[in-house]
C-alpha cells in the first residue's frame, strides 16, 4: 500500500481508524449517508496499513486543519504565507488546491467518485467550454483520464479552454450543478467557486498519455503561442531531465530503481543519456548500457511508464525542495 496511490476516501477511512472510534463517530455524525457507506466500506477493506502510510495521512490532515485555522483567521492570503514558511511554496499550493476543492459546489465534488469512462459518456457531447469547467473541478489525474480519451480535436479545444479560464458566473455554476445532481443523484449544499488556468492545464498534462499530450500543445502552439510557452514552461516531462545540475542528478538518482532507469533511457534522447551517464561511475554507466541491450525492443507505452516514475520521483523531490531545475526562465530558480 503507497500514500500516493491511496483514493481520499481511503485517507479519510485510513484517518478515522488512526483517532479511534469515539472521534470517527463524532466525524460520522457531520456526513450524508451516501459518505458514511462509503467510508464505512473502506473501513471494512482495510488490511495492514503500514505505520508510515498512517503517519503520512494523519500528517496531510494536521496540514489541512492547520490550513482552514489559518484561513478562518486572516483569509487565503495569509494562509498562504503561513504555509509557504512552514512546509514551502508547493506544499502549501497543494494543500490549498486541496481546501479549495473542498469549499466547491456538491454537484463538482460528487464527480470525484465517478468513474471516469462514465464521466467521458456523460460529458463527450456537451459544449467544450462546459467540458472545460467541469474537468477544472477534477484532480489532475482524473482529468487526465477524461481528457485523454475524448476525440483529438476535442482535446486541443478544451484544453484551450481550460488554460484561459477565469472565474465563471455562479448562475452557470448553479445550472451546471443542478444538472450533474440530476443525473448522477445525489444532492448537498456548498459554496461556489471555480479555477483553471495555465497550471491547471499543465498539471493535466503531466499525467496524461505521451499522445494526447503531443496533439494537444501541438494546437495549443498554433491557437496562442504565448500560452502553450507558458503551459510548457509549468511542465516537466522526461526530457527535462537536462535541465538538473549534476548534483540534482545525482540525487534523483538515489530514488530511482535501475531497473526503471534502464527502461526510460531506451527512449530517451542522447542529451539525456549522456546526463544520466556523466552522473554515475563508470561501472554503473556499462552496467546501464548492458541491462539496455539485454531487454531487446519494448512497447513504447513501458518505456514511457518508467520514464513517468522517473517524472513522479522528482515531482516528490520538489516537494522537499531537494533538487533544482536551471534554466527555465522566470525572475529565479525553480526548486523541485
Amino acid at each position: 500500500m503507497n500514500f500516493e496511490d491511496l483514493s481520499p476516501t481511503q485517507k479519510a477511512a485510513i484517518a478515522l481508524v488512526a483517532f479511534g472510534t469515539e472521534v470517527s463517530a463524532q466525524v460520522l455524525k457531520g456526513m450524508s449517508e451516501s459518505e458514511i457507506e462509503r467510508l464505512t466500506v473502506e473501513i471494512a477493506n482495510l488490511r495492514d496499513v503500514p505505520p508510515v502510510v498512517e503517519e503520512k495521512v494523519i500528517n496531510e490532515c494536521y496540514q489541512i486543519f492547520m490550513a482552514r485555522q489559518y484561513i478562518s483567521q486572516g483569509g487565503v492570503d495569509f494562509a498562504r504565507e503561513i504555509l509557504e514558511k512552514a512546509v514551502g511554496n508547493s506544499k502549501a499550493d497543494e494543500i490549498l488546491s486541496r481546501l479549495e476543492s473542498s469549499f466547491r459546489t456538491s454537484g463538482f465534488n460528487l464527480l470525484k467518485n465517478i468513474d471516469s469512462r462514465q464521466l467521458i459518456g456523460f460529458i463527450q457531447n456537451e459544449h467544450p467550454q462546459t467540458i472545460a469547467l467541469i474537468l477544472s473541478q477534477l484532480t489532475p489525474q482524473q482529468a487526465a483520464a477524461v481528457l485523454s480519451e475524448l476525440p483529438a480535436e476535442l482535446q486541443a479545444e478544451v484544453a484551450l479552454r481550460i488554460a484561459t479560464m477565469e472565474k465563471i458566473s455562479p448562475d452557470i455554476l448553479k445550472e451546471i450543478e443542478a444538472t450533474l445532481e440530476a443525473h448522477f443523484q445525489a444532492s448537498a449544499e456548498g459554496d461556489l467557486s471555480v479555477s483553471g488556468g495555465a497550471k491547471t492545464m499543465a498539471e493535466i498534462l503531466n499525467l496524461i498519455e505521451s499522445a494526447a499530450e503531443k496533439n494537444i500543445l501541438q494546437s495549443l502552439e498554433a491557437e496562442n503561442a504565448d500560452l502553450a510557452a507558458e503551459i510548457k514552461n509549468m511542465m516537466f516531462v522526461f526530457d527535462d531531465l537536462i535541465l538538473l545540475d549534476d548534483r540534482s542528478i545525482q540525487r534523483l538518482l538515489k530514488e530511482v530503481e535501475t531497473k526503471d532507469l534502464s527502461v526510460a533511457l531506451k527512449a530517451a534522447s542522447e542529451e539525456v543519456k549522456s546526463k544520466i551517464y556523466a552522473n554515475v561511475s563508470e561501472r554503473v554507466a556499462v552496467m546501464i548500457k548492458e541491462e539496455m541491450e539485454f531487454m531487446g525492443p519494448m512497447r513504447l507505452s513501458d518505456v514511457e511508464a518508467s520514464q513517468q516514475r522517473v517524472v513522479e520521483a522528482v515531482r516528490k523531490l520538489e516537494e522537499d525542495g531537494q533538487i533544482v531545475i536551471s534554466g527555465r526562465g522566470g525572475k529565479e530558480d525553480i526548486i523541485v
